[in-house]
Order: C-alpha cells, then structure tokens, then sequence
C-alpha cells in the first residue's frame, strides 16, 4: 500500500526524529493536577508551556479538539497567537487537534486554524464493544467516507489515523482498517492506549506496518502501565519509527507516557545523534523545572535528568565525588542543563564531607581530626531531628557550641569563587558541586 497525499508540510523537511508533543492533551488527563489541587493549565501556563517547547525544538504540539469546552477555544486561539509570535525566529510549529472520527470536531478544529487533524476511534475488541459499539465494517465504511470527505475539502491538512489500543487490536483488524484510509492519511498511529506493549511486540509490530506501508510515516504513543513506556519508544525508534508522542516529565492519563527530555536523553547517550538534530539539548532540565512548577511540586526523582539524579547522601559516595562526580554519575547530565550535583548532610555522610562543608563551605578553622569527633557526635544526634529542624544547623551548632570553632577570615573579592556548595535534606543552602 502507497501513499499518494503530496502533502508538503508548509515546505517542511521532517526530520530523523519528530517529537508530537501531548503536554495539552495527554498531560491534561493527569490525576497530578487533581492531587496538587491544580485540575488544569490556565491559558498563562499552556502558552508559557507551548513557548518552552518550541524554543526547545519542538515542531509538532498535538491539543484538545477545540469543541471540548468554550475554554479550550479560546485557549487554542491564544496558543496559535502564541505560535505566530516565534515563527519567524523559530521556524513554523504545527499545531495537531485531537479528533475524533466525527464531523463536529473535524469543523472546530478547521475553523480554530489547526495545521491538521490527529484522528481516531478504538479497533480493539474491547473498545468496540465497550466503547463506541461500532462493527469494524462500520468503522471502515465510516472513516474512508469522512477521510475521503476532509482531504477533499482541506488537501493542506495534515491528516494522522490512529486505531486506538492499537495493541490488543488484531494485526489483521488494523491492517483491514488502514488499507481502506492510507489513500487519505499521511501518517498511522500506534497507540499502546492501555501500556499493555513490550519491546518484542513493538519491534514486531512497526516490522509489520513498515513492510505494508513503505511510503507511510508511523507515529507511537506508548503508556507507562507497566514502566516500559521509555524503552517502548526507543524501540519503537530503533525499528525505523519517525513520530512518537511525549509529554513534559511524562506526564498522562494513569502512569503517563513517554517523557521527552528522557527519550531525548537516552538517545544522546545511546549515540543515537542523528535522531537530535533541532532539539536544544541544554534547556531540558530548564524546561523540566519549568513545567514542574506548573504542578506545584519539584522534578519528579524517576525523571533521568533531574538533579536528583546528581543529589548524593551515602557518605561513601560523597567522599568519591567531591574528588571527581564522575565516580557516581556515569551519564553528561550537563550536556542537559543539569549543571550541579548536589550532596545532602544527613544521617549517611561521613566525616570527610563534615570536614570539607565546615572548613570550604563555612569557613571554619577545623583539621580532620575534630571533623572526625565533631562527625561522631552529629552522626548520635541526627536521628533525632524533626521535620521542622535542620541537619545544616545542628551540624552548625555542634561544631560551635561543643568544639568551639571559629571562622576564617576571607576576603570578600574571593567569597564568589567557590564552586562546591552543600545542601541539606530541607534544601537549605545552595545546591552543589557546580561544573565549570
């Protein structure tokens, strides 16, 4: 089966790798924003989020049909304003709405301005007899006809079929609907609606779509049921896959979906560099904590680049990288605007970070050997403190109150240029161990 649509994407060259990102759509169904009392993205926060993903790299943003609600036209107007606004500096973004297989949200999202349509309705078993009812002949009676109708009517839309929970679908149930609409389409969808996918069954399967649609681009949505969604998608790439859907931290209905900044990141170190071009590899944490803050909550431990992914509190760990990080941190989280590591005084930390905080983060007059004695008192106290106390400043008072010690003088020309700070576990002082 070929494809004949001689769509040109506004004379755009997609590249190795495109990103369509969900963050308004998918991360939208996150129980998150119910848990942090937030239950939406404002249009401030879509704008500021869609602004961030394009000065990150990101060519395709994939949003509600605009018929959802009045809120969500309105908000897909100040969001195509918004993407107006950086064509010229960043190139053109397209805008997808997500649709279903229904003449109403086909009309909303024309006449909001969509660059084009992402298109679906469930084919598995399940889905047509719990969801939508349909018979697959009805289904492919029904979606050539309105294909066929929309691509005669706006031959400049991008249009992208997706036969939902594609992976409890039959191959032969999918392919019997694909063959019937690749005439209209430019792109299939996967979608791993219920993350029931593994890597096997995802190589297999984009083997298999590959083989029968040679000149047709694939697209792949995997969720995080089972936490295989990263791995999912780098398989998905890996077999030859061009699209895939991501959210910002992964973010999505249930366990979410494929974060960006980790897919990006493991293909960086997979040296998979090809499949980067276009992408601002440096704004990733940036953008990470941006978003982050939308949630009212800090990046998630379980995101890779994150700066807990460079946070340390075994004593053991933070002897080895206050000599070099690299001993605890195999991976160039800086090349992703993770420029610290941070170590935490706790319970766990030895005398050897004791004696480097208080003599070149404190100042303090201090040799190993009442480093070693002021740890041992620390280390019988610490498992005392209370949420509200502070590991930093009981550390503080011991050695002051019980060993005495006193500060160095420094002068205040050389008080900035110390590049090795401490953090407590309340975050308390500055975040450590900057790379220059």
């Amino acid at each position: 089966m070929t494809n004949s649509i001689p769509f040109q994407f506004k004379n755009y060259q997609p590249r190795r790798l495109e990103i369509i990102d969900t963050t308004l759509r998918e991360g939208s169904q996150s129980s998150l924003l119910h848990d942090h009392q937030k239950y939406f993205f404002n249009q401030e926060d879509k704008i500021e989020i869609v602004r961030s993903l394009i000065i990150y790299g990101v060519k395709f943003i994939e949003l509600f049909a605009p018929n959802v609600s009045p809120q969500e036209k309105a908000d897909f107007a100040a969001i195509k304003a918004a993407r107006d606004e950086l064509i010229v500096q960043k190139g053109y973004t397209f805008l997808l709405a997500h649709v279903r297989c229904h003449p109403d949200d086909i009309a909303a999202a024309v006449d909001s301005g969509a660059d084009g349509l992402n298109l679906y309705i469930g084919l598995s078993d399940i889905a047509r007899t719990h969801s939508h009812g349909k018979d697959l002949m009805t289904i492919v009676k029904n979606a050539r006809a309105l294909l066929e109708e929309t691509r005669a009517n706006y031959p400049h839309l991008i249009l992208r079929f997706s036969g939902e929970d594609a992976f409890r679908t039959a191959e032969a149930d999918l392919c019997r609907v694909y063959d019937e609409i690749a005439p209209y389409v430019v792109r299939f969808g996967t979608p791993d609606t219920v993350g029931v996918a593994t890597p096997p069954s995802v190589a297999q399967r984009v083997k298999v779509l590959r083989e029968r649609y040679p000149n047709m681009d694939l697209e792949g949505h995997f969720h995080d049921d089972r936490g295989f969604s990263l791995i999912n998608a780098l398989e998905a790439i890996k077999n030859g896959m061009r699209y895939i859907n991501t959210t910002l931290l992964g973010i999505g209905d249930r366990s979410g979906i494929t974060s960006i900044t980790a897919l990006l990141y493991n293909l960086y170190i997979d040296k998979m560099y090809d499949h980067l071009e276009g992408y601002h590899l440096r704004e990733s944490y940036p953008i990470n904590v941006m978003f982050a803050s939308k949630l009212r909550k800090l990046v998630p431990s379980k995101e890779p680049v994150s700066l807990t992914n460079r946070t340390h509190t075994a004593g053991v760990h933070q002897k080895a990288v206050l000599s070099s990080v690299t001993t605890y941190e195999a991976f160039p989280l800086d090349q992703f605007g993770v420029s610290e590591s941070e170590v935490l005084l706790g319970p766990l930390s030895g005398w050897n970070v004791i004696h480097y905080f208080l003599k070149e983060i404190k100042y303090y007059h201090v040799d190993e050997a009442t480093a070693k004695q002021i740890a041992a008192v620390f280390k019988e106290r610490v498992y005392n403190l209370t949420p509200q106390d502070s590991p930093t400043k009981l550390l503080i008072e011991i050695a002051e109150s019980e060993f005495g010690l006193s500060h160095l003088t420094v002068p205040e020309r050389f008080k900035d240029n110390i590049v090795q700070v401490m953090a407590d576990s309340q975050r308390e002082t500055a975040v450590g161990l900057k790379r220059k």
